[in-house]
Order: structure tokens, then C-alpha cells, then sequence
């Protein structure tokens, strides 16, 4: 065991339940293919980070997918409760620098999550912003429940918001680099990982001739 963990937060890959946003422009089978590539570079962004990780899957352990790693499935009436419930089940097993992400970031790579468990030294919590308002990353030190608890989720003020609570309760935190995620057809087109990705430009457009 090592003191630091990996949480992976991670949507079954089923048609018609991944990325719904962006399915209403290209089709759920598109939309599809695209999460599966968006956990594949989850995946690997992972792999050799020499910690433990554990991967959440939101409603059935798929056992392709991070196969030496510990899996299980989220619990929680929402997403806030989903994450507490993993940060404290993280803590109560005895590690002290938790990060968890999600698994739709074109752009994440290992030093996104080696920054944060490192910036878990100095600071009790730490965020990677999304573009969008949200948050791609978050880390605690120690355990805050209070900010998976009544938040504004998929919204635009939720980092400024988490962020205004720890100012309020002078609690520190530090903020990473910030990187999109891919929730609308916009976002897709304009990321080099859809423009740098043929066999994905390919499929896509075929699905939707």
C-alpha cells in the first residue's frame, strides 16, 4: 500500500448513456466512440503512476479495463455523494494524499496527477479547473466532506463556489493547469484530440453520412 491513491471515476461504456450532450449532435454511437477513446487515454494517463489506484465505475465493474488495479462500483445518490463516499472509504484505509479524476479529458496525462498528489505536500486541497467552471481534478490531504455536500454540479459557478467555502473555513487550496473536457460538438472539433485522431474523424463522419 502507498500513502497516496488514485480514484478514477469512470461512466459504463453503454450506448446511449455516455456523453448525452454531444450525442444530440453527432448520435449516441459516435458519442460512444468517442468515451471509449477518452477512457483509453484515462487508462493510460494512470498506468505507470507508481500508487494505488482504485477505479469507480458507475454501474457494473468492466475487467478489461485497469486490469491489476482495485474496482469497484460508485455509491451515492448523486455525484457529490459518490465522491465523498470514495474520499472516505480512501482515508479510513489509511492514505493520506487522495486525487481523483474523471475519464472524459482529452488532454490529461500523468503530470496533471503527479502535480496534484505533489501539490498535496503544501496545500490540503487542490483542484485541476475545467474550462467549463467545474473541476477535471480534485485532492484533499485531509477530509473536507463538506464540499461534495450541496453543490452546484454540471454548472459553471461549482469551482467558484467549492472555492469560495474553502476561503470562508481558511482552508488552503491550490489550483492546477486548466484543460477541456469534451461535453458538446464544439468541444469535440476543437481539440487536437479529435483533430489529431483520423480513425476516430473517420468513424464518426461515416456514422453520420
Amino acid at each position: 500500500m502507498t500513502k497516496a491513491l488514485i480514484i478514477v471515476f469512470v461512466k459504463n461504456i453503454k450506448l446511449g448513456k455516455v456523453k448525452t450532450r454531444l450525442a444530440k449532435t453527432i448520435g449516441s454511437q459516435a458519442a460512444f466512440e468517442v468515451y471509449k477513446e477518452l477512457v483509453e487515454i484515462t487508462e493510460q494517463a494512470t498506468l505507470n503512476i507508481p500508487v494505488d489506484k482504485r477505479i469507480y465505475f458507475s454501474d457494473a465493474i468492466i475487467d478489461s479495463k485497469w486490469p491489476n488495479d482495485y474496482k469497484t462500483v460508485q455509491k451515492g445518490q448523486n455525484l457529490g455523494e459518490r465522491m465523498q463516499n470514495a474520499f472516505k472509504k480512501g482515508f479510513e484505509d489509511g492514505y493520506t494524499h487522495i486525487v481523483l479524476i474523471g475519464s472524459d479529458l482529452p488532454d490529461i496525462n500523468a503530470k496533471h496527477i503527479e502535480k496534484g498528489l505533489q501539490a498535496l505536500n503544501n496545500t490540503q486541497v487542490v483542484f485541476g479547473p475545467a474550462t467549463d467552471g467545474g473541476y477535471y481534478l480534485i485532492g484533499q490531504a485531509k477530509y473536507h466532506p463538506f464540499i461534495f455536500n450541496n453543490k452546484p454540479w454540471s454548472q459553471t459557478n461549482l469551482l467558484d463556489v467549492t472555492r469560495l467555502e474553502l476561503e470562508q473555513k481558511n482552508i488552503s487550496y491550490t489550483l492546477l493547469e486548466a484543460l477541456n473536457d469534451i461535453d458538446t460538438y464544439e468541444d469535440l472539433i476543437a481539440s487536437n484530440f479529435y483533430q489529431s485522431n483520423e480513425a476516430l474523424k473517420q468513424k464518426i463522419q461515416e456514422l453520420n453520412d
